[in-house]
């Protein structure tokens, strides 16, 4: 069985979207790094959230920019750019905008603020 990549999405656009969702950080997780032929990884999170009026627990990710590849995230200091969508009536619809980064995990926060 195919380890969990866990991850960490900023969604940047749309702009309110921390105001609507209460968070513009997610946490998740995916196999779908596995493959190398996947060219959108659909992220798990950990904690879903409201989006007008809807319940979103998955979202779908994919580069942003044409000819891009998600594995380039593995490359990133600060995170890759990706396009985010979330289910709507069956398909995928892309709404979002954002920075998706492998999350490492720590025993303790720091207490000083600095999280991430």
């Amino acid at each position: 069985m195919t380890q969990h990549l866990k991850l960490r999405i900023h969604v940047s656009e749309p702009f309110d979207f921390e105001r609507h969702a209460g968070t513009a950080e997610l946490k998740g997780w995916t196999v779908d790094h596995a493959d190398a032929e996947n060219e959108d990884w659909e992220v798990h999170l950990d904690e879903g959230f409201d989006f007008h009026g809807r319940r979103i627990g998955r979202l779908l990710v994919s580069p942003r920019y044409v000819g891009e590849h998600l594995a380039r995230m593995f490359d990133a200091i600060a995170g890759f750019p990706v396009r985010i969508a979330h289910r709507d009536d069956g398909s995928w619809q892309y709404a979002f905008t954002g920075m998706i980064s492998e999350r490492h995990e720590r025993e303790k926060e720091p207490e000083n603020g600095t999280s991430i």
